[in-house]
């Protein structure tokens, strides 16, 4: 299978980033130091290269009602254009298919999904069979052409607003947070996956090494793929294939926030298994861990309460703005504070804790 590369792969080899296999493409996992990266986009402003992911516009007049049936959250929230809606794609069993973030680019059916880059294809087809099973009038166009950049951390939204043009940098800085702007070719949106503020950027890909090299002119660093994982668990924010799959769905991976249930005829994909379980006393609920023993949690460590299994680590590792090891888990309900995970065989103590960890450089949980 060859590995794909982004446009800016050159200037990534020319800075010395150390490289990794992610999704099918050949991504920067740091460029020297992984801990200064993650405290620059804490304390300052970091640019992550993430044309992996994969935009898909979908248009056309059944294109509202198409994405109604798809979507466990429900466009029909998205009033303005510009306006952005965090989603799962579902399953019949109520599984994530992939998530994804929603935009409404027109007032007449145009709307731009992100997707992640390991599921692209997987999401495509799924998208294409859904079409065509409930024969919506819609096109779903993959853009290749375009690529991305997210600009993070409390100094981002300054700092590229002196990379752009007088009239896009207003634009841009009059967003609210999760509404985006299309101006000459670009679409700047304020989102991001790091808990700080910024802006999520595509445009074309012929353009982006131009944007890049000015961004780090101005003083935005570069960051990989491995500050961008410890940013995003400190900020409890899911990773696809870890702490959701096709398995399990929102309702027990911290996600319930992203299904509405009204109007109580919107009968999207997956709505019936997730109304048995949404009622159900078995039902997982998805915590924060905080380790007060010695070591370092990780994904697939067995989580203990009076030594009995409870659950199961999803996410795990050090967090470098609380210089703790934490962890997104799934356990059983009602466990209380505290709870064990296992380690080489020994039970070490741990607090259950409610994510997020981080946001906007504030610690939100005690030490």
């Amino acid at each position: 299978m060859r590995i794909a590369q982004t446009p800016l792969y050159a200037e990534h080899a020319r800075l010395g980033a150390r490289f990794m296999p992610f999704g099918g493409w050949d991504m920067p996992l740091h460029y020297g130091s992984q801990l200064e990266e993650h405290d620059t986009v804490r304390e300052h402003a970091g640019v992550f290269d993430v044309s992996h992911m994969c935009p898909v516009d979908v248009e056309g007049p059944d294109a509202q009602a198409f994405l109604r049936r798809l979507l466990a959250n429900d466009v029909a929230k998205l009033k303005t254009v510009g306006q952005a809606l965090y989603s799962c794609l579902l399953n019949d069993s109520g599984g994530v298919v992939d998530d994804l973030i929603v935009y409404l680019r027109g007032p007449s059916g145009h709307y731009r999904l992100v997707v992640n880059a390991g599921t692209a294809d997987k999401d495509l087809t799924w998208l294409e069979t859904q079409r065509w099973r409930g024969s919506f009038d819609v096109t779903i166009r993959r853009r290749t052409d375009l690529a991305m950049l997210a600009i993070q951390g409390p100094q981002a939204r300054e700092l590229t607003a002196t990379c752009l043009p007088r009239e896009m940098a207003e634009s841009a800085l009059e967003l609210a947070p999760f509404h985006a702007v299309e101006c000459g070719g670009w679409f700047i949106a304020r989102t991001g996956y790091t808990g700080e503020d910024g802006f999520e950027m595509l445009l074309p890909a012929d353009h982006v090494v131009d944007l890049w090299s000015v961004l780090l002119d101005a003083g935005v660093r570069p960051c990989g793929l491995g500050a961008r994982d410890t940013l995003r668990l400190e900020a409890g924010m899911n990773l696809y294939g870890q702490d959701m799959g096709e398995d399990v769905g929102p309702l027990e991976s911290g996600l319930a926030w992203t299904v509405a249930w009204e109007p109580a005829d919107r009968d999207f994909i997956g709505r019936t298994a997730l109304e048995e379980l949404r009622t159900s006393p078995e039902r997982r609920e998805f915590v924060g861990l905080l380790l007060t023993g010695r070591g370092v949690l990780r994904a697939h460590q067995t989580v203990l309460s009076n030594g009995r299994e409870v659950g199961e680590i999803t996410s795990g590792g050090f967090a470098p703005t609380l210089q703790r090891s934490i962890a997104l888990a799934r356990v059983a309900p009602g466990l209380g504070e505290t709870c064990e995970v296992e380690m080489r065989g020994k039970p070490v103590a741990a607090r259950i804790v409610k994510p997020p960890f981080v946001r906007q450089g504030r610690i939100l949980v005690e030490l």
